[in-house]
């Protein structure tokens, strides 16, 4: 009884990107502007670590080989639920090859995780799309990386920064996705990545990426919206660009401004669902202009 009334609080007062009502909205502004919003998410941590406790020990003692990031490293990128960090991980690499297979034939290719976090997706991806390919993935955390590169060997790992600079060089990649990375940065972040990303493709490779899209809209302000709806990028940017709490919101038209010398393929605005009623957008590009 008492974590459901506490849950229900968290719900209804926490501001979590893919929680927030019309009205939670202005209540994150708030926050924000107090810079009180860090706070209440260290403490939203230590109330998940409580809640999933006993689901996650089981899932530990069901599966004593298969290792996990540390709680945090977990809760930042994802949610601090072990047997979802796992089943969600297989299920979306499993989806990812059915959108590569579509333009790539996968045999000797180089495929790279952009803001790979804890090994989410690439860990299972490895075993997935099988086959002669080598795979690459890459976090602006440091922490994260090095458990990364200290668990999942069949993975390059490299440390970036929040600035736009990747070690590989030009033409490097027939394969690169992100899944919820614009979404935690500037305008200005996004400009500098997209040209970077660009830049280590393949002529023809493809990126594959998501954004928050037009299903967000009532979660926005009303100036937000209005900017939304002039086709402007929406960020709320009080915090540390990249966090969790960083967030934006981008209209299609925007994105398509962002890769107009490239050709868009595919652009999927997924239903609600009452598994989740806010889906982001997928989106994927295919290179089509030489070396930046």
């Amino acid at each position: 009884m008492i974590f459901s009334q506490i849950e229900f609080i968290f719900e209804n007062i926490y501001l979590h990107n893919f929680e927030m009502t019309i009205i939670k909205a202005y209540i994150t502004q708030i926050l924000r502007f107090f810079r009180i919003i860090y706070l209440i998410d260290k403490v939203r941590f230590r109330f998940h670590k409580i809640r999933f406790h006993n689901k996650n020990n089981s899932f530990k003692k069901n599966n004593p080989n298969f290792v996990l990031p540390s709680d945090y490293l977990l809760y930042e990128s994802f949610r601090l639920d072990y047997e979802k960090y796992y089943e969600s991980g297989l299920a979306t690499a499993k989806w990812l090859k059915s959108i590569f297979e579509k333009y790539i034939e996968l045999q000797n290719v180089k495929i790279l995780d952009w803001g790979c976090g804890p090994a989410r997706i690439i860990r299972h991806l490895v075993n997935v799309v099988g086959g002669n390919n080598k795979f690459y993935a890459t976090d602006y955390n440091r922490e994260t990386i090095k458990w990364c590169r200290d668990n999942i060997k069949e993975v390059e790992f490299n440390l970036n920064s929040i600035d736009a600079r990747l070690p590989y060089e030009d033409n490097y990649f027939e394969i690169i996705y992100g899944l919820s990375i614009f979404t935690h940065l500037s305008e200005r972040k996004h400009y500098e990545w997209a040209k970077e990303l660009i830049r280590v493709l393949k002529p023809q490779g493809i990126f594959v990426f998501s954004t928050q899209g037009k299903i967000y809209l009532s979660k926005m302000t009303q100036n937000e919206q209005k900017k939304f709806n002039n086709d402007m990028l929406v960020v709320r940017s009080s915090e540390l660009e990249g966090h969790r709490i960083f967030s934006a919101f981008q209209p299609p038209r925007f994105i398509r401004k962002l890769f107009e010398n490239e050709e868009i393929v595919e652009h999927i605005e997924p239903s609600a669902s009452d598994e989740n009623p806010y889906p982001q957008d997928l989106w994927i590009v295919r290179k089509i202009t030489r070396s930046q």
